[in-house]
């Protein structure tokens, strides 16, 4: 019965675009595509973007349970406004990129959670510790130059120091709180 409901909320959608019912393999594009960090130093509110981020998801539009997601993060590609927080960021006491140039989301179930939104549940891993976690999406479909395409946004809350993301003097989370958030703005179109 559940899938049967699941398949009906998901019905409107694809007559809607016109996808086919099966899975479909779709890819970021990075020119649209954002995914920010925000933090806060003291009490003053701070921000980057991960600029160089790959991603591929297989969502199957009738059985929307069954998704396979694999993004990954080039952590030596952040934007940042201060050259000197750049290379603290890129420092080992913070994400040291020398042995560990990259992070990583793989998610293999999806739920639907409501007629324009579902969560993925996978495995988040940075600096080589990886947990648990869930994101929570806002999905719309699009056509831009004659192509369909998923925007998918999403913000969620990591705690850094589960990461490793602060050694030494980095793990006082009396300036820097333990708490970022993470806020993703993708586009992907199908291959």
């Amino acid at each position: 019965m559940r899938k049967l409901l699941l398949t009906a909320a998901f019905a409107p959608l694809m007559l809607l675009i016109g996808l086919p019912a099966q899975a479909a393999t779709w890819t970021i594009d990075p020119d649209d595509s954002h995914v920010y960090f925000k933090y806060k130093y003291g009490n003053d509110p701070y921000q980057g973007e991960f600029t160089n981020v790959q991603a591929t998801f297989e969502i199957d539009p009738l059985s929307p349970s069954n998704c396979n997601f694999q993004v990954t993060i080039s952590i030596a590609d952040i934007e940042i406004e201060s050259p000197e927080v750049l290379d603290y960021l890129h420092d080992y006491e913070l994400f040291d990129v020398d042995q560990f140039p990259t992070a990583s989301f793989s998610a293999d179930s999806c739920r639907l959670t409501g007629m324009d939104s579902f969560e993925s549940d996978g495995t988040l891993t940075i600096r080589d510790e990886t947990h648990p976690m869930t994101f929570p999406f806002d999905l719309d479909v699009e056509t831009a130059g004659g192509k369909i395409r998923f925007r998918l946004k999403s913000s969620v809350t990591i705690m850094r120091l589960d990461y490793g993301v602060g050694q030494g003097y980095w793990a006082n989370t009396g300036e820097i709180p333990n708490d970022v958030e993470i806020e993703i703005d993708v586009y992907a179109t199908q291959q």
